[in-house]
Formats: structure tokens, C-alpha cells, sequence
């Protein structure tokens, strides 16, 4: 994986770059992209081997975008990385606490931390990402305004770190999805996840399930998501234990099929250390 080029959303010093060092080494190569729908566009259009996205958070669940770009890319769950989210306080060298008024971020990194700016009682302002706030500030020398992003990004924009540990709980993680254009070979210790939808009518549902629970397939995550123009009806996402080459999954990914509309195998992918 040395020298891979593995897109991101968002600016050098976001959680999401630093998800990607943890799995590629610090040799890689990055291409920042405003939105996540860039990252799973460079990946199509061979602009990077590797994109990296935000699938769910401990605190704040699951992340839907991602979730529905899956549903339309042709690309491949390859990897799966969990990181440690510590959220700082950034600003401006001598800046002052009590003298902050607002404070931009991610939208998820603002929840994460509402408890903290509840106290704060400042303005809270949705940005596009968490490094990109710190580089914002800094580039506008605000010195009444601070950004939420880690202690990477503070030391990057060499900017000042106001307060540490500031998100509402400390088991605070995001898993990451790598998507490339193929999955990863068995290794023994394995998740497969995918998309699915049944009829609307009762019962389908269970039966769907149940062709999995045959072959002793253990779910990790099941996730709903509403379909476009269909109120009231799902596209199913599922993660569980194994690799699609293994003849049960196999089994249970045939009898899946006989109960659904439609079914997309996203991809089989090494399984992250407490995932």
C-alpha cells in the first residue's frame, strides 16, 4: 500500500486523513476533496486508488451520506479503519478562552461537543470540515472565533489548543470505510457488507434475515435508509462476519437473494481491531 494515492473529505489534519495514515503509512499520498461525494468520485475516475468515509460515529450513529453514495457507486469496501476522536478547542495564538463568540466545525464534531458549547454559550457555525475551521481561522485571524478539530490540526496551522477533551463522552470513535474499485482477499477474521431491499409486503423482511441466521452468519450492523420517490419503503445496509468467498456466506447470500428485490455486495474487507 506504500505510495498509494487515498482521497478524503476535507483539509490535511482532518480525522479522516488521519484514518488513512493509520491504515497506508505515512508515505501516502492524499487528495483532499471538499465533499464526500468527490472522494468516491476521484476513486471512479482513477484520480486516487483509495477514498476514505466517515461510516458511523459511537456518539452521534450513523453517517447517511456515505450511506447513500454507497447505494449508486460501483465501488468496493476494501478496508475498514475505527480512530479515537479527541476534539480540541483551537484558536489563534493569544486568544483567550472567554473571549471566544463562535465556533465553526463539522456538523457531527458540533454535536459531539454539545455539552461543552452549551457552556460555552457561544455561537455554533456548520462548516464543511474540522481542519478546514482551524485553517479558516487562522487565514481570517479571527480572534474572537474557534475552530473544533484534533490536536493534529492545531499543530499543523500552528495554531493554540484552548481546551482538550471536549466531546460529551470520552469512548468517542468513527469508523472509516476504504473504498477502492476491489475488495480484500480472506484473511480469517473478516466482515462483507451490503445493500438489499425486499417487497413491501409483511413478513419479507424476517424471511430475508432468517436465510442468514441458517448459516450461522453473525450481523455486526443493520442500518435503513429510505428510498427516493417510494415513502415509507428501505434500502437495507448490512455488515456481519465473514468473507463472501466462504461457502456458508455463499449459502447465505443465495437465500438472502431469493427473498429480496435487489441485492449489491458491497465487498468483504479485513475486520477493523474492535469492530
Amino acid at each position: 500500500m506504500a505510495q498509494a494515492t487515498v482521497a478524503f473529505q476535507g483539509e490535511i489534519g482532518a480525522y479522516s486523513e488521519e484514518a488513512a495514515a493509520r491504515l497506508f503509512g505515512p508515505k501516502l499520498r492524499v487528495k483532499p476533496c471538499r465533499d464526500l461525494a468527490d472522494v468516491f468520485k476521484a476513486v471512479e475516475a482513477g484520480k486516487a486508488e483509495y477514498g476514505i468515509a466517515p461510516i458511523e460515529n459511537s456518539l452521534e450513529g450513523s453517517i447517511n451520506q456515505t450511506y447513500d453514495l454507497l447505494l449508486y457507486s460501483q465501488l468496493k469496501v476494501c478496508h475498514e479503519v475505527i480512530v479515537k476522536i479527541t476534539h480540541c478547542l483551537i484558536a489563534n495564538c493569544g486568544v483567550r478562552l472567554d473571549s471566544i463568540k463562535a465556533v465553526y466545525s463539522h456538523p457531527q464534531a458540533l454535536a459531539q461537543c454539545r455539552d461543552f458549547l452549551d457552556r460555552l454559550n457561544g455561537e455554533n457555525i456548520p462548516t464543511y470540515d474540522t481542519a478546514g475551521s482551524v485553517k479558516m481561522i487562522k487565514g481570517k485571524n479571527l480572534t474572537d472565533s474557534a475552530a473544533i478539530a484534533s490536536e493534529r490540526a492545531a499543530q499543523i496551522y500552528h495554531m493554540e489548543i484552548l481546551a482538550r477533551g471536549i466531546e460529551n463522552n470520552p469512548q468517542n470513535f468513527t469508523r472509516f470505510l476504504v473504498l477502492s474499485k476491489q475488495d480484500s482477499p480472506p484473511t480469517g477474521s473478516d466482515k462483507t457488507s451490503l445493500i438489499f431491499s425486499t417487497k413491501h409486503v409483511p413478513g419479507t423482511l424476517l424471511k430475508a434475515l432468517e436465510g442468514l441466521a441458517a448459516q450461522g452468519i453473525n450481523l455486526t450492523k443493520i442500518e435503513s435508509r429510505p428510498i427516493v420517490g417510494k415513502p415509507w419503503e428501505y434500502n437495507f445496509y448490512l455488515d456481519f462476519e465473514g468473507h463472501r468467498t466462504e461457502g456458508r456466506v455463499q449459502q447465505a447470500l443465495e437465500n438472502l437473494t431469493q427473498n429480496s428485490i435487489f441485492v449489491n455486495l458491497l465487498g468483504s474487507y479485513p475486520k477493523a481491531r474492535g469492530g
